[in-house]
């Protein structure tokens, strides 16, 4: 277990305990009701991106992946990262374990971040089923337009960043290598 993982173990506890004094056991238990079934919904949905992302570690070879998406793939990593990133259904569920999966392969910073920025910024599927039908085609195709640069002027802002600040963004995946 990581510090990140205490962490929130303590955070919980602490705000199960303050929920428990000021509103009393039954809150408490609400709360843990809410949670068990919160997990019951969230566990198919994040035992499948999980799925994707063992599989993305297990047929697509490292080095490829350091090739396409590593620190020597240049402006054109990140405009793979991005495309890949565009066309990623779902929600958070699926597509971090497949950063998580890239990164682990030997993916760049800058293309974890142009990944994450288009698929949040620029995803096809949400354009399609909630953008257009929602807010009309004109202003869904134009915030979508001008969104596409930004996942690649991202991808080369954590790039720089990495450069100038040495991050070591590494550090959890490296314990294994070491």
């Amino acid at each position: 277990m990581s510090k990140s993982d205490y962490f929130f173990i303590l955070l919980a506890c602490f705000t199960g305990f303050l929920c428990y004094l000021i509103n009393g056991l039954d809150s408490l238990y609400l709360a843990f009701s809410y949670a068990l079934n919160l997990l019951i919904f969230i566990l198919p949905v994040l035992a499948g991106g999980l799925l994707i992302g063992g599989l993305i570690q297990q047929f697509i070879d490292q080095d490829k992946i350091t090739k396409i998406l590593g620190e020597k793939s240049g402006f054109s990593g990140l405009i793979f990262a991005t495309l890949a990133g565009v066309i990623t259904p779902g929600g958070p569920f699926t597509s971090f374990p497949i950063v998580f999966a890239l990164w682990v392969a030997g993916a760049d910073i800058g293309a974890l971040v142009a990944y994450i920025a288009a698929w949040s910024l620029i995803g096809v599927y949400r354009l399609v089923i909630w953008e257009i039908p929602m807010m009309g085609l004109d202003l869904s195709i134009l915030r979508f337009l001008v969104s596409i640069p930004l996942p690649l002027i991202a991808g080369l802002a954590a790039r720089r960043l990495v450069q100038l600040i040495p991050l070591n963004y590494r550090g959890a995946s490296n314990k294994n290598e070491q």
